[in-house]
């Protein structure tokens, strides 16, 4: 099947510039043309944009891109398994990101007793410090602040690790449900979700009921909550505030009847 530029520009997302600067450079060379001197695409002109834009996606130049792509030992098979490869490093490496972020988030405090190096092993380039005063400027004349960075002071670099990967466990058993389509206020995502709040009381300071269900929310009205919870995957962050709040009546309607 043959396809104009103007058709290839609506199913890639580039412009037609874009398309012309890759025929003129040869980097993808349409593989005919019409009557009138049109450029017409084949299906493995498609394909082969296709590799170009998921090489790009992952940060190779374009003159780069043309020496994997005109590598005669490779098929598309091969690319794909390439391509495959390199998507899911980056995708590790940002869940990686995330989960060193969650306990900033989730207690809005630190005074990290880390090294220099042991922050930037578990949380990259994000700026511990500068969340670290933007938490105090909130909420610094809190209790549960107070306490919270007292007890966050004395951790080392395996306590973090230790809760990073017990925070990973929670979301991750929670984002299964959501992809099995479990409802919010199911009893699945409110058991998961209890076990959230229980993580955040033991490690930070008392998580109640009523924080947990504002900590939900937060999680969908503060993009930089939104896009670190949804890192783990698509529309959690909103799951979360529905299941935060299950529970939070659950829990509320157990104690006004004594149990």
């Amino acid at each position: 099947m043959a396809h104009t530029v103007g058709e290839v520009a609506r199913m890639s997302g580039q412009t037609v510039r874009t398309l012309h600067h890759y025929h003129q450079i040869g980097l993808l060379v349409p593989a005919g043309r019409t009557a009138s001197g049109y450029r017409r695409y084949s299906d493995d002109d498609v394909e082969r944009l296709r590799q170009i834009l998921t090489y790009r996606e992952l940060g190779f130049g374009l003159d780069r891109i043309a020496e994997i792509l005109d590598d005669p030992g490779a098929d598309t098979r091969a690319h794909l398994a390439r391509q495959h490869e390199l998507v899911t490093e980056r995708i590790e490496r940002l869940r990686a990101i995330a989960r060193g972020l969650e306990h900033l988030m989730e207690a809005d405090t630190m005074e990290l007793d880390l090294t220099a190096a042991q922050r930037l092993e578990l949380f990259g380039d994000f700026d511990v410090d500068a969340h670290a005063e933007e938490a105090r400027r909130r909420w610094g004349g809190s209790d549960a602040f107070a306490r919270s960075q007292r007890r966050v002071s004395s951790y080392a670099k395996a306590d973090w690790e230790r809760h990073n990967a017990e925070a990973a466990q929670v979301y991750r058993a929670l984002a299964r449900l959501m992809d099995e389509g479990a409802p919010a206020d199911g009893e699945a995502a409110m058991d998961l979700s209890e076990r959230h709040r229980e993580h955040i009381t033991r490690w930070f300071y008392d998580c109640t009921t009523e924080i947990h269900r504002g900590l939900g929310r937060l999680y969908v009205d503060d993009a930089r909550f939104t896009a670190t919870i949804d890192a783990h995957a698509e529309g959690l962050s909103a799951y979360l505030c529905g299941a935060f709040a299950a529970n939070a009546d659950r829990q509320e309607g157990r104690g006004a009847h004594g149990h």
